[in-house]
């Protein structure tokens, strides 16, 4: 469902979520609707299309089996990309044809997906940066700021793969610079924002900022949990974790974190996610970790 385009409308009309849930149902309702993508009763959606003069087809994708096809592989590329499943995205990724991506939308998410995948693949540099400049010499619109974000991000991604952490960081920096500002619509756009965020924080673990990359991971479980978004939870855990082993912090602590993520994995069902905890604590237990026990 294109909740985007019910959200348009409603801006284009300057309406807020009150005025338009007023008499219709809860404004509660609508926010869940247009933040989480609960779809409400078929009624009430109608009585919202109809305040905002939106025909109900407009909400629904373009008939034909190909385009709803393309966007179903798509959404399940992008969640394998969330829980790490990176062989299984780029097989998925690999059955959508370029001619069914024309529409600039979905030929910007497209090359958005493949780009990370590539990384995840240690393919070549060049060919990771011919991907995401297909995004970045688009037209700039208002979707794809969000697109080009994400393509920021990966090009830091790269450089910081390939040891140039110099230029790794000016791509950073600059997705820093908006993403804080860049507001949530739709779930998908919650889950792009968290990969930034949380690639963000990797990055500056990596470089020793580890404050800075703390802070980061703290913000995304943050929007996880104001969005009710679970699937960044275990990564971002993860993530403190290793950071608190490099601060040699306590094992207590440590193994909290660890314990947290592991519980974030199982609502999840991340078996990837789980794998690397389990590496993880036996690092911690076995004392290979180097851990201090001092207080924190």
């Amino acid at each position: 469902m294109n909740i985007e385009r019910f959200v348009e409308a409603r801006k284009a009309l300057g309406m807020s979520q009150s005025e338009l849930a007023e008499d219709i149902c809860t404004q509660a309702t609508l926010s869940r609707f247009e933040n989480n993508g609960k779809v409400p009763n078929l009624k009430i959606l109608i009585q919202l299309c109809n305040r905002l003069n939106l025909p109900l087809g407009e909400l629904f994708p373009r008939v034909g089996v190909k385009y709803s096809e393309t966007i179903e592989k798509m959404n399940q590329v992008e969640f394998f990309l969330i829980t790490s499943e990176y062989t299984q995205a780029a097989e998925l990724l690999q059955t959508v044809s370029i001619p069914e991506v024309e529409e600039a939308r979905l030929s910007m998410r497209h090359h958005y997906l493949n780009g990370y995948i590539m990384i995840f693949q240690n393919r070549p540099v060049t060919d990771i940066l011919f991907v995401f400049d297909q995004i970045l010499l688009a037209e700039e619109t208002e979707e794809a700021k969000i697109f080009r974000l994400l393509a920021y991000t990966g090009i830091g991604m790269v450089y910081s793969r390939e040891g140039d952490q110099e230029k790794a960081e000016f791509y950073f920096n600059r997705v820093l610079e908006k993403i804080y500002s860049y507001p949530t619509v739709t779930l998908e756009d919650t889950w792009r924002v968290l990969n930034i965020v949380f690639q963000c924080g990797v990055f500056y673990s990596t470089i020793e900022e580890l404050d800075v990359s703390n802070a980061l991971l703290k913000y995304a479980v943050s929007i996880c949990s104001d969005n009710h978004v679970t699937y960044y939870l275990a990564r971002a855990a993860i993530q403190l974790a290793k950071n608190a082993i490099r601060q040699r912090k306590s094992k207590e602590t440590i193994l909290e974190l660890i314990y947290d993520a592991r519980a974030y994995s199982k609502i999840n069902r991340n078996q990837v996610a789980l794998s690397e905890l389990a590496a993880l604590e036996e690092q911690v237990t076995s004392g290979a970790s180097k851990v201090e026990k001092r207080e924190d």
